[in-house]
């Protein structure tokens, strides 16, 4: 097993950090509308600018270490975009969702289910490479 640069998975943290980026804007912006400075003042929009903001910050970090883990381990190339091309839709959907409404939605089931996958396959990735059975 030969340690590699997680080069591939620097373009899903490239991207998912544009993301992140723009949910912290959309805050900012949602603060500055409603001239709340601390929480959500019971601003539904702002409420859902920061759910989403937040359930970003909950759930990419940890997706994108694992996958990155996967990579420099070793971890074929297909399967890295695969597990980053999944992360992005998958955190696109559940931004979406939440910016418009906290409620339940199949888009924010998908986003938080797709995200709970990519985190297992991930780690499975990892797993395989360190047993030797890759």
């Amino acid at each position: 097993m030969n340690a590699t640069t997680p080069i591939d998975s620097a373009l899903y943290a490239a991207i998912l950090g544009l993301l992140g980026a723009a949910l912290t804007i959309n805050v900012i912006v949602n603060r500055v509308r409603s001239g709340i400075d601390s929480g959500d003042g019971g601003i539904a929009k702002l409420a859902q600018a920061i759910r989403a903001h937040a359930n970003f910050a909950e759930q990419v970090p940890l997706a994108l270490i694992v996958i990155a883990f996967g990579e420099a381990l070793g971890t074929h190339s297909l399967v890295v975009h695969a597990l980053g091309g999944a992360l992005v839709a998958a955190r696109l959907a559940s931004a979406y969702a939440l910016n418009r409404s906290l409620a339940q939605s199949p888009l924010r089931q998908f986003g938080g289910g797709a995200t709970v996958l990519v985190v297992a396959a991930a780690s499975a990735a990892i797993l395989l490479e360190l047993g030797g059975m890759h």
